[in-house]
């Protein structure tokens, strides 16, 4: 399946409201100049981080006084047409009316008017709005397609084919969740064919919607998210990298990397050319990564590769490795340090080591792999007049084999 000769392959509130829970009324405060967008209780690797904190640099979501988001707390009504508020700036298309269960001195009262005159909200018979009543997700969907008036392009059906729980979706949302998911404003954690649709929306949850429908409207910039839906998109197609297979690789920061031959360094090296199949797929884009280590071997040192991260921010465990090398540089007493580090970066050994044969010791810490500290490694060279030390070009020494088949998605 791969080219052997041509991939070398051995193989074929949100505070602008901020609620606690129980609370009557919310904490209303004004958008900060510089707004809060990191929280205790939203981690980077959180699936909606990046949503969180585009709304809240804009002052449409906040957290509260205690430093966190609270992610997972339910959203009300209420909650929402706050949040819309803050989220468009769209004209009234009908008249105001009067919600029985909305006094003119209730604090979301003109964001509640608001929401209902641009479209984005309605009532309930009996002139009621429920302000206080959690809405669910559907609701947000429905809501967001309304006010941004769009329609499904083709059957409604047949696009919430998509979602394995379609069922389970109300008679009056399917088509306004239909154009929804058309315009990718659905973003479904952790399954993406999974809508959930009456359940309660989150604070997360209803922060992903908002954001995607700024994206639709040209409002935002898109963020790359596996869990936005997205109808039509092609089904992975799982390919398998034999065994055998050759990863050439570069190391942009340094010409050449010295190590000791006891000593193991964090390294992460760049893929250098696409690896494809001898049908022309891409399967390892250059620029993708791989991360590992240089690791002491038969006298020599090795670098064994243990993530491949491509560059869709997919990653994959790996076994693979480089040849073992075992080229050496002396460097011997009174040597200028300065001539040693140009162009080079060392192990923190290898770096003691240099510090002790030539007796300077101001090695700076960006010329040491993974920014070691070599202090208390410097007396294991001490009285040394001259040290050996594997010199590594690592645009021609580390390219890799794959030990054993692995598989990688293709879209």
């Amino acid at each position: 399946m791969f080219n052997q000769i041509r991939w070398q392959s051995g193989c074929a509130a949100f505070m602008a409201l901020g609620i606690t829970a129980g609370a009557i009324a919310p904490l209303v405060t004004a958008a900060p100049s510089f707004a809060q967008t990191t929280f205790s209780d939203v981690s980077s690797n959180y699936w909606a981080a990046q949503f969180i904190q585009e709304l809240s640099q804009r002052g449409v979501i906040a957290g509260f006084p205690d430093g966190s988001f609270r992610p997972e707390e339910a959203v009300t009504r209420a909650q929402f047409a706050a949040m819309i508020r803050k989220a468009f700036n769209k004209s009234p298309k009908r008249q105001v009316v009067g919600f029985y269960d909305v006094p003119s001195n209730y604090w979301a009262y003109t964001a509640i008017q608001e929401a209902y005159t641009t479209g984005f909200l309605a009532g309930y018979p009996g002139n009621r709005f429920e302000p206080n009543q959690n809405i669910p997700r559907e609701q947000v969907l429905v809501s967001l397609a309304n006010g941004l008036e769009y329609s499904a392009s083709g059957q409604a059906d047949s696009t919430l084919q998509y979602y394995s729980d379609s069922v389970n979706i109300s008679s009056y949302a399917r088509t306004p969740i239909a154009a929804a998911t058309e315009k990718e404003i659905v973003v479904n954690y952790p399954n993406v064919k999974f809508l959930n649709p009456k359940a309660t929306a989150t604070r997360s949850q209803v922060a992903a919607f908002i954001y995607q429908a700024l994206v639709s409207n040209n409002q935002a910039s898109a963020i790359n998210s596996p869990y936005i839906a997205k109808v039509g998109e092609p089904i992975p197609v799982a390919i398998t990298i034999p065994q055998g297979t050759v990863i050439p690789v570069k190391y942009d920061k340094a010409e050449k990397i010295l190590v000791t031959k006891d000593e193991t360094a964090p390294l992460t090296l760049a893929v250098s050319q696409n690896v494809v199949t001898d049908t022309g797929s891409v399967v390892i884009p250059v620029g993708s990564q791989v991360v590992g280590k240089l690791k002491p071997a038969k006298g020599g040192s090795q670098f064994v590769a243990e993530k491949l991260i491509l560059t869709n921010g997919q990653e994959y465990q790996i076994n693979a490795a480089s040849e073992v090398i075992s080229k050496t540089e002396t460097i011997k007493k009174g040597t200028s340090t300065g001539a040693i580090v140009k162009n080079t970066v060392l192990g923190a050994g290898a770096a003691a080591a240099v510090a002790a044969v030539t007796g300077d010791r101001a090695v700076a810490t960006e010329e040491v792999l993974g920014g070691a500290a070599i202090g208390s490694l410097i007396g294991l060279f001490f009285g040394k007049k001259s040290v050996d030390l594997i010199a590594i070009d690592p645009d021609t020494d580390l390219q890799m084999t794959i030990g054993q088949n692995f598989q990688v998605s293709l879209k």
